[in-house]
């Protein structure tokens, strides 16, 4: 059993890497494999909606999103984890969702998943509805936490110390493990 988290964040080891590695620590500790992937660096093109992908069965953009997808397909679980940018997820983690237009069916149904949104101050609300959105429409299981997957913070370092934040991203990276357990076994 495995999961992936996602890290749409373009700033390599910033607050949105830290709480997804806190909540990847959690399922590690349940017993489950865990794998990070950092979309900084990685080229994602948004879906342009011209449709090959209905004649070809693939997209025609060559980048990294079937690298990412291929993780996501053989992952039991999932964590798509972003800043807020201007009120919504960044355009890295906007672009990954957007291309799922291409991948035909639900890959990605029944596999447990969830959010995890960094905010400075405001905007967490729609970006966690934003992602937890891609989670109802590929029919994945979400399960819950102590609040909603959210931690404050502005400079890198910064989310821990929102207690009450970091102990919601725990909570949520161990009802993740047990959801997938039960699931499996």
């Amino acid at each position: 059993m495995k999961v992936v988290g996602i890290v749409g964040s373009g700033r390599p080891g910033g607050n949105t890497e830290i709480l997804t590695r806190i909540a990847l620590e959690e399922i590690r500790k349940e017993g489950l494999k865990t794998e990070l992937i950092s979309l900084a660096g990685k080229k994602i093109e948004p879906c342009n909606g011209c449709r090959a992908c209905v004649k070809t069965g693939k997209c025609h953009f060559k980048d990294d999103f079937d690298f990412v997808f291929a993780k996501m397909k053989a992952a039991d679980g999932i964590i798509l984890a972003s800043p807020v940018y201007f009120g919504a997820a960044t355009p890295q983690m906007a672009s990954l969702i957007s291309r799922f237009y291409a991948t035909r069916g639900k890959p990605l149904k029944n596999k447990v998943g969830g959010p995890i949104v960094v905010a400075r101050r405001a905007g967490h609300n729609f970006t966690f509805a934003q992602l937890m959105f891609f989670f109802m429409i590929s029919e994945m299981i979400v399960p819950g936490s102590s609040y909603w997957n959210v931690a404050f913070g502005r400079s890198k370092g910064d989310v821990l110390k929102d207690e009450e934040g970091i102990n919601t991203i725990k909570n949520f990276g161990q009802k993740m493990a047990w959801l997938i357990k039960k699931i499996k076994t």
